[in-house]
């Protein structure tokens, strides 16, 4: 889970919000704290617009193109599927399809630098401004053509993230899996009748980190698990 304030710089279209954009393998979850917007989705049924204020909780599936929108001090709690695999790089910026066609490229406009505060807010707003381009761009092309259009965006996600996924797999297996795996063993202990599964009980807690990131839609409060 990652708190997010969403940012409210203002985008060529007149609208404050953040990055375009969509994740490969993982679903994620809006739970709104404060404020007010809207999330604008691209999926394979169309495009549509989710009205969001301090309540909403909306969840949408991998390759849901997603733009949040700020309107009023929009602040919200992210939910990610997949423990590991979203901060490995589960996501797909929508820049301009030649940026998206070039691996290198790519990855030198998704980047942020190291350095002040100021740089690295001005680099994020770059990188969300270009993202707003292709977003466009892929926008009119869904309702012209409909899900094809999306699909195609799909396939260039796909050859970007390719070289990650024996990376994802390792982390996959190491928390998602074996989480599994416990639960599975710990049914099948249940059944024979053996508490086996809760001789570790314990609490844990998770610290937050000072200060705020920059993410791809606003600035990020994160945390660190440890044991009490």
């Amino acid at each position: 889970m990652t708190g997010l304030r969403v940012y409210d710089w203002e985008a060529a279209d007149g609208r404050c919000g953040g990055s375009p954009h969509l994740h490969t393998v993982s679903t994620e979850a809006y739970l709104v704290t404060a404020g007010a917007g809207q999330v604008h989705t691209i999926a394979m049924d169309g495009t549509a617009e989710h009205d969001l204020a301090a309540g909403s909780l909306l969840w949408f599936s991998p390759g849901t193109v997603h733009r949040l929108v700020n309107t009023d001090g929009l602040t919200l709690n992210v939910i990610m599927a997949n423990a590991g695999l979203p901060e490995a790089g589960d996501s797909v910026l929508t820049f301009p399809r030649h940026i998206l066609q070039d691996p290198d490229l790519y990855a030198e406009h998704a980047a942020l630098p190291s350095g002040s505060d100021q740089s690295v807010a001005a680099a994020a707003r770059r990188r969300r401004d270009l993202a707003l381009e292709g977003y466009a761009e892929l926008h009119q092309s869904v309702l012209r053509s409909g899900p094809e259009a999306l699909a195609e965006f799909h396939r260039l996600a796909a050859a970007l993230v390719r070289p990650k996924v024996e990376r994802w797999k390792e982390i996959w297996a190491a928390s998602v899996r074996s989480q599994a795996a416990a639960t599975g063993q710990a049914l099948q202990e249940l059944e024979d009748g053996s508490p086996a599964s809760m001789a570790g009980a314990a609490v844990f807690q998770a610290r937050q980190r000072a200060g705020e990131g920059y993410g791809m839609c606003g600035r990020l409060t994160t945390w660190d698990d440890s044991r009490l």
